[in-house]
């Protein structure tokens, strides 16, 4: 603490001042002396020491500085700019990594192809993350960096689900390199996007021409969800169907496609990012937070919440509460009738927006839908619960359950039992007519896939058709 001390104030004498002018407004006159006694008698103590552990980040978004990230080898300090901009990144707990930049770092498959130590060490080795945030170490850096807009849309380039332009992205190699050490080799590069959840993905970017790659030196557009290893090999799709669902119910849902692999590989799900700016004239700021930040929770403790919790920080939160309830209702019940039991705090957040000048969000709104999953049709999962509890229960759902939730988050009954009604009947239509894009669709073992996902949601909606 002397060391540190000394370090920050510049000599032994200058911390003895600042100990004697807290030791006078407390009356502390003989622990004032002994600090004094102490830092005076200390050999070595004339010049500040180097603290070797020591070190400072950048934190910017949209490439504007929002503040210094430091760590003096045992805590952090987030030293915030003086700005007129709204405050993203609340330092909460003294000492500790803000929320929102934790919940930035990658976990899961990326976190163990990085081979990073800590958080120290996540930090200093990327550079670009979502919610259009850089985190570097000079601002010779920063200003090298792509800039994250679209400006191709996937809509461009897609039929009936699937992708039409031409992927040119990470593959499996000829001989034995598979895909997921290709994708791996990506991230080698420091200026590659780091991307937080479990699930292999890769950030890419949409040219103009339709071609598709990774997005090491270019914008990051959108994000590519290969197929996963070990009975998940039809992840992409089993997602697709889900967004599919959700855009049939109603919620707002960005562009995806599934995309034809080369080299005999199943198909991959690329998705749109919805937090990034569309186009050169769109000068909002746009942020991402999801529910473990607004929380102020670790990434590790995803799974520890309940939708009433959420309810409680979503309600001071957005800038349209009564609407963002209705939704979060929505949501929770969409879960369980597609039968998703990953549904956790960081699948779920707020979509944040600035307008230019503007010093406060314009606009704080649940964020579209994203990673939605039918889990119960992979292996080890059939029993799988809601990942997080509503009415104190996380399986065996009833409507009832529901409308006590409802009362608990403050929903108008009248607003539950139609949200009740209208998400299952929309589900039972888009049930009856929901088909794989032609391509997927001939394989036997998709077709398989997406009869179980049907069959489910068909029972779980008709239970709850009202």
């Amino acid at each position: 603490m002397m060391v540190r001390l000394v370090e920050e104030h510049g000599s032994p004498q200058a911390v003895a001042d600042a100990v004697w002018t807290l030791a006078r407004e407390n009356e502390w006159y003989r622990e004032g002396e002994a600090a004094e006694r102490f830092l005076l008698a200390q050999p070595g103590l004339s010049r500040p020491q180097v603290n070797k552990a020591a070190f400072s980040l950048l934190v910017a978004w949209h490439g504007d500085v929002l503040g210094r990230l430091r760590h003096d080898g045992f805590e952090w300090r987030w030293e915030p700019q003086r700005r007129s901009a709204p405050v993203l990144v609340r330092e909460t707990t003294p000492g500790k990594l803000p929320a929102f930049i934790e919940s930035l770092l990658p976990e899961g498959w990326l976190a163990k192809v990085l081979h990073e130590r800590d958080e120290r060490d996540a930090l200093r080795r990327g550079r670009r993350y979502m919610s259009n945030i850089a985190i570097v170490e000079s601002l010779e850096e920063l200003a090298a960096l792509p800039v994250d807009i679209l400006i191709t849309p996937l809509a461009a380039f897609t039929d009936a689900g699937r992708f039409t332009g031409r992927y040119a992205g990470p593959a499996r190699g000829d001989i034995e390199e598979t895909l997921e050490q290709n994708l791996a080799r990506m991230f080698t590069h420091a200026e590659t996007p780091r991307l937080s959840g479990v699930q292999i993905k890769a950030p890419m970017s949409l040219g103009a021409d339709g071609t598709l790659v990774a997005a090491i030196d270019q914008p990051f557009t959108h994000i590519l969800k290969p197929t996963g290893t070990a009975g998940f090999e039809a992840l992409p799709i089993v997602e697709w169907l889900c967004l599919e669902f959700g855009r049939a119910v109603g919620f707002d849902v960005p562009a995806a496609a599934l995309i034809e692999m080369p080299n005999g590989m199943p198909p991959a799900l690329v998705v749109e990012r919805f937090d990034i700016r569309r186009g050169a004239d769109d000068q909002r700021r746009l942020a991402l937070e999801d529910f473990c930040s607004i929380l102020d929770l670790p990434a590790t403790a995803k799974y520890d919440g309940t939708i009433e919790r959420m309810a409680k920080g979503l309600r001071p939160l957005s800038t349209e509460p009564e609407a963002d309830l209705d939704i979060l209702f929505r949501r929770a019940l969409f879960a369980w009738l597609i039968a998703d039991g990953d549904m956790h705090l960081k699948n779920l957040a707020m979509l944040k927006a600035v307008a230019a000048g503007a010093k406060e969000f314009t606009s704080v709104r649940f964020a579209p839908l994203y990673d939605a999953v039918t889990t119960r049709v992979f292996p080890g999962v059939g029993g799988d619960h809601m990942a997080l509890k509503l009415n104190g229960k996380d399986d065996r759902l009833s409507p009832q359950d529901f409308l006590a939730l409802a009362r608990s988050i403050g929903l108008p009954a009248g607003k539950a039992e139609a949200a009740l009604t209208e998400v299952a009947a929309r589900l039972l239509e888009c049930a009856a007519s929901l088909l794989l894009p032609d391509f997927v669709g001939r394989s036997d073992s998709a077709k398989s896939m997406r009869n179980k996902v049907i069959t489910i949601v068909t029972e779980r909606a008709t239970a709850f058709r009202r």
